[in-house]
């Protein structure tokens, strides 16, 4: 999507956040401003346009950039990602619990990404994880040291949080030793949910 278009009343106030590449391949790129409005930046109940704004969005390479462009800059009019405002409300009201690990493992490789809260504390924990410095992640996430200090330390208490219950043993133990054979043959072996994450953490580690 283009940063201007024709109607100043529906243009939008950009913020210069993460990578803007991706709009010029955009297939509405190149569109005459007045045809941007016309198309994206519709009346809402303008089903036409509507339809014909979808169809071209739906043919788009670069959709999911332009739908998190527009969470990432709060931007709530016109069409965005193949997505009108109303369909988008209740994207906007969670945003900042949005937890995409493509976003995660792009921070890991340097690009510039408006990270929410939670893809944030995942970044972190893993950077915690590989033996980061403050000063590393402070510069990745241009954060303030200070608060990647405090990041930092939460990572490590969620860290040893998670394998305290890792190492945690079952409480009840066999009376004898022939109940704990009988128990060893038939009962299936517990895992812990969290050891799921594993696989993901994987995934990072290439990134980071």
């Amino acid at each position: 999507m283009r940063h201007i278009t024709a109607n100043d009343t529906l243009a939008p106030t950009l913020r210069g956040i993460a990578d803007h590449s991706w709009q010029e391949r955009g297939l509405c790129h190149r569109l005459p401003a007045k045809d941007i409005d016309e198309l994206f930046f519709h009346a809402a109940r303008n089903r036409a346009a509507i339809a014909e704004a979808k169809t071209v969005c739906g043919l788009c390479p670069v959709k999911k950039a332009c739908f998190n462009y527009a969470l990432d800059n709060e931007i709530r009019h016109g069409m965005w990602g193949g997505l009108t405002q109303d369909e988008r409300r209740p994207w906007h009201a969670r945003v900042n619990k949005r937890l995409d690990y493509s976003r995660v493992k792009a921070a890991f490789e340097g690009r510039d990404i408006h990270l929410s809260d939670a893809e944030r504390d995942a970044v972190t924990r893993h950077a915690y994880t590989r033996g980061w410095s403050p000063e590393r992640l402070a510069y990745a996430l241009r954060l303030d040291l200070d608060w990647a200090r405090d990041l930092m330390r939460n990572a490590a208490h969620d860290v040893a949080d998670r394998d305290r219950y890792w190492d945690q043993d079952d409480e009840t133990e066999p009376a004898d030793d022939e109940t704990a054979e009988d128990e060893d043959a038939t009962s299936p072996v517990q895992v812990p949910r969290q050891v799921q994450t594993h696989s993901l953490i994987a995934a990072l580690r290439k990134a980071a």
